[in-house]
């Protein structure tokens, strides 16, 4: 099974932890699913997947087209059966779309098979990382803060049964990482042997 070693620099002892199963990061658009989910890997030495990188590749087409051309519904359909593929892969840390853990099924897949960590973040700091992009099909809108507050709303409550919630911060993503490995550390020593 992969290890690392969490270092002083969060403020303890070196700890050698073990990751027994994928780690799945969810949270809205902007919350850094992807970024923090590359540092981690390269922390962890595990291989670093994106769950909407692999929709692509496996449709041919980008997400935005995927939207377009065949609705959200079929959009959500084809990624739920490549994150159910994915889970079936050896331990990794895998970034999903932002809508992904909403679909119960995949939410009981996810709590089956791996850890999930939501990437927690306010409102202006997700409407100040979304801005710099316009590839966001839920935000092509006249109002993109009102859709995606309306989105926080209804996603945060299903994002609160991932079983780490991390604070992301508007400053060097390796603040963040090293909040989900001092969170992942405490959640894998409480955790029951198997």
């Amino acid at each position: 099974m992969p290890s690392f070693v969490l270092s002083p620099y969060t403020g303890g002892e070196d700890v050698t932890v073990i990751l027994p199963k994928t780690l799945v990061l969810v949270g809205m658009m902007g919350s850094g699913k992807s970024s923090i989910g590359r540092r981690l890997a390269t922390r962890l030495g595990l291989p670093f997947v994106d769950a909407d990188a692999e929709i692509e590749a496996a449709s041919g087409v980008t997400i935005e087209e995927i939207f377009a051309r065949d609705g959200e519904a079929k959009f959500r359909d084809c990624e739920r059966r490549i994150l159910a593929r994915l889970l079936d892969q050896p331990t990794h840390i895998l970034a999903s779309g932002g809508g992904a853990f909403m679909d119960e099924g995949t939410r009981a897949l996810i709590a089956q098979r791996a850890i999930s960590v939501w990437l927690r973040a306010d409102l202006d700091l997700l409407m100040a990382r979304v801005g710099r992009r316009g590839h966001r099909p839920l935000l092509k809108t006249e109002d993109p803060r009102a859709v995606l507050a309306a989105l926080m709303a209804r996603r945060n409550p299903v994002y609160s049964q991932a079983d780490l919630h991390i604070d992301t911060v508007d400053g060097p993503p390796e603040i963040t990482v090293e909040r989900v490995l001092a969170a992942l550390t405490d959640h894998l020593a409480r955790a029951p042997a198997s």
